[in-house]
């Protein structure tokens, strides 16, 4: 299966502002909802069968509370959290809008941040690139995703430890710990790119062939979907940095900076892999026309030795009655020989020449 860059998406032309529909793929079966209540001393960790099960564990004092959504194909789901926890019409509109591009939005009791989780098939040889929406709010974090799978199994095996920073700290060190998860994600992403890139490479020098051209063709379209998806991301950490919103301790500022270093990071590997790709394209069409080249040089110094030898043959193939060789009990076996000389001693010289 193939990795499209540009994908067509149903279109919401003509709607209202904050009317809810799910624009992008179905990508889940159904809506897994689950919670994880904590603090320092306590964790409750629940699926949950209805979205009213979730007012039992919202605004428990001392408690906070994080909801993650796997699945947005039911609308209906979305639109009660948005009710029970205040959300913004037009959030949970960006939420179902997996077309959106990284940003971060600020609405005094609530951040908005919204960032793509990237995954990599191995059997089926592309990216899958979904959509992570997170709502910071001041004792809880609401997380949606288009489908079950992700890379937070980490983050919740340390919720379990009482004494990790992630039970010790408010929600707003759970948010950073979750987009620092994507962006780690993106270092295993690349070391796999830069595997395959290396491969290429080799191909390339030694035996290059249309498959390898297709390579890095694809790969070449998978570093746009890649930067696509990276790209806005420096931006939105700065803006959690820059935002003088109460629900972003400074204790956590700290963290966001080193999230912000890697973002720099995984961008320019986004870009040197670019830049060897198309360096790549150059160097197949090199090669291509070297070997053509080659293959030239070959088929001219054939023609050029067989030249002289045809002279003799159309001299010694003409219909004359007066040529004495012809008579000449020894003269098809000379006329060879000579032929032979003539071919030898002109490979010779062509490989004293170094021209062969």
């Amino acid at each position: 299966m193939k990795s499209r860059t540009f994908r067509r998406k149903p279109s919401k032309v003509g709607l209202a502002p904050g009317t809810l529909v799910h624009v992008g793929e179905k990508k889940s079966e159904k809506v897994v909802i689950r919670v994880w209540s904590y603090n320092s001393e306590e964790l409750i960790e629940k699926e949950l069968q209805t979205v009213e099960e979730c007012l039992t564990f919202k605004d428990k004092p001392g408690m906070n509370l994080w909801v993650n959504v796997d699945g947005l194909d039911q609308i209906e789901v979305i639109e009660k959290l948005g009710s029970y926890f205040k959300i913004h019409p037009l959030t949970l509109e960006d939420v179902l809008n997996t077309g959106q591009r990284p940003k971060m939005e600020d609405y005094d009791s609530y951040i908005y941040t919204v960032l793509k989780m990237i995954l990599l098939d191995e059997e089926r040889e592309e990216i899958i690139i979904d959509q992570v929406s997170i709502i910071l709010g001041s004792n809880y974090i609401l997380s949606f995703q288009e489908r079950e799978g992700d890379v937070f199994d980490p983050l919740r095996e340390r919720l379990k430890n009482p004494a990790s920073r992630l039970r010790k700290n408010g929600v707003d060190h759970l948010a950073y710990s979750l987009i620092d998860a994507i962006v780690d994600n993106y270092f295993l992403i690349l070391e796999h790119f830069g595997e395959e890139i290396e491969d290429l490479e080799e191909k390339l020098i030694v035996n290059p062939t249309p498959e390898t051209m297709r390579m890095i063709q694809k790969h070449k379209r998978d570093m746009i979907l890649l930067r696509r998806a990276v790209w806005p991301l420096r931006e939105l950490i700065n803006s959690l940095q820059r935002a003088e919103s109460g629900l972003i301790k400074g204790t956590t500022q700290i963290y966001l900076r080193d999230i912000y270093d890697h973002t720099i990071q995984v961008i320019d590997s986004i870009e040197a892999f670019r830049d060897i790709l198309s360096s790549m394209v150059d160097v197949y069409l090199s090669s291509l026309s070297n070997r053509m080249n080659d293959i030239m040089k070959v088929l001219t110094i054939i023609a050029t030795i067989f030249i002289p030898l045809t002279f003799v043959a159309g001299v010694y193939g003409m219909n004359f009655d007066y040529m004495p060789e012809l008579r000449w009990h020894w003269g098809y076996p000379v006329v060879m020989l000579g032929m032979a000389l003539i071919g030898i001693s002109m490979f010779l010289y062509f490989k004293k020449r170094r021209w062969v």
